[in-house]
């Protein structure tokens, strides 16, 4: 709500992405350092049921989460002797051995990112993650290069499935030039086409100007494409109002 109100995204689009995190739609926040990644993805676990049992995985512990079933993983570097290091790719792994319904990454910054995609495809659907890039498509890339610095042997579109199978959306956040944080784009992965992965935005920002005194103009429109989670969203009661994607919309 408070995002809503300070403009960062209108509420027609924080109602749709909302019910997709409540349908256990797997997010990804993708954003430059100080673009709201963090809060945007706290915003959005509101939407996650009391019943489910939560794992984040920090590097800081940043999020707070207020479900009542939540177990909270950080890492710890090195000691003085090089020895005891806990990387975030252990804990992925450890997490998968907890029982968890959604495993939710502060940041995803290296190979854990392999291991991420498999929690994703492997029943533990509506799992979150932030990423720094500059858009969805970058985005998708960083991914791609970070399960190859895990040294697996693996195609690059083997890579490439197991991302299409596993994000179902990436929002992008970004920091304006006038110091506002606002979502500038949310985006569907609809699945592999030949050896790309295929994207679809569905919201984006678009900029109309700026004022004298240096505030970024704009409005949020809809693309008009309808989005193919949209399905599952209905199937388990979750309805978005009729013409919300249609072109014209402007919010």
């Amino acid at each position: 709500d408070k995002l809503v109100g300070f403009g960062a995204i209108p509420e027609p689009v924080a109602k749709f992405i909302l019910g997709a995190v409540k349908c256990r739609a797997s997010t990804v926040i993708s954003g430059g350092t100080g673009s709201g990644k963090t809060t945007l993805l706290n915003a959005l676990s509101a939407a996650i049921n009391e019943d489910e049992r939560l794992i984040t995985i920090e590097d800081a512990a940043e999020l707070q989460l207020q479900q009542p079933h939540v177990a909270r993983m950080e890492t710890r570097p090195p000691n003085i002797e090089g020895k005891g290091e806990i990387r975030q790719r252990e804990l992925v792994k450890n997490a998968l051995r907890m029982r968890p319904d959604r495993v939710i990454l502060g940041e995803v910054r290296s190979e854990e990112a392999f291991d991420m995609l498999q929690a994703m495809n492997t029943g533990h659907e509506g799992s979150m993650a932030t990423i720094h890039a500059n858009n969805p498509r970058d985005a998708l890339t960083r991914l791609e290069q970070m399960v190859m610095m895990g040294g697996m042997k693996i195609s690059e579109t083997a890579i490439r499935g197991q991302i299409a199978s596993a994000v179902n959306f990436i929002v992008q956040a970004t920091r304006l030039s006038d110091g506002s944080r606002k979502v500038v784009s949310i985006s569907e992965v609809t699945g592999m086409e030949g050896a790309v992965v295929q994207l679809q935005e569905i919201f984006r920002f678009e900029r109309t100007g700026t004022t004298d005194e240096g505030k970024v103009q704009g409005h949020f429109a809809a693309t008009g494409l309808r989005p193919k989670f949209l399905d599952e969203m209905e199937r388990r009661g979750v309805h978005m109002p009729e013409g919300m994607f249609d072109p014209s919309t402007r919010y």
